[in-house]
C-alpha cells in the first residue's frame, strides 16, 4: 500500500511541475533569412519561396535579406555573429561550407 501512495504523489508532482516552467512560444517576432548571394539569382528565388512557405507553417513573417559577396562568406559571417536566438537563419550552399574554408584565409564562421 505504501508503494502505491508514493507512486501517486510522485505522479502528482511530475504533472504539476511542467505547468510552472512553460517556455515562451517560438517564434514571437519576424525571422530574418540571410541569402548570401545577389538578388534576382536562383538562390534568391529559392530563398523567397522557402521564406514564404516557412512563414505559412510558423505563422510568422520571414524576411529575406540578400548579403552577397566573397562567395557567401559575408552573409555567413553576419549570421554567425547574430544572437543565437533562432531568429536569424542562413540559406547556405554546399560549396560555401565545403570549398570556401580552403579558398579564403579569413573565415569567421
Amino acid at each position: 500500500m505504501y508503494k502505491y501512495i508514493c507512486s501517486f504523489f510522485a505522479t502528482l508532482t511530475l504533472l504539476a511541475g511542467p505547468q510552472s516552467s512553460l517556455a515562451q512560444q517560438w517564434p514571437d517576432k519576424p525571422i530574418k533569412m540571410i541569402v548570401p548571394f545577389a538578388a534576382g539569382g536562383s538562390a534568391d528565388i529559392l530563398g523567397r519561396i522557402l521564406a514564404q512557405e516557412l512563414g505559412k507553417n510558423l505563422g510568422q513573417n520571414v524576411i529575406v535579406e540578400n548579403r552577397g559577396g566573397a562567395g557567401g562568406n559575408i552573409g555567413a559571417e553576419l549570421v554567425a555573429k547574430s544572437p543565437a536566438d533562432g531568429y536569424t537563419i542562413l540559406l547556405a550552399s554546399g560549396s560555401m561550407m565545403t570549398v570556401n574554408p580552403f579558398i579564403y584565409k579569413k573565415g569567421d564562421y
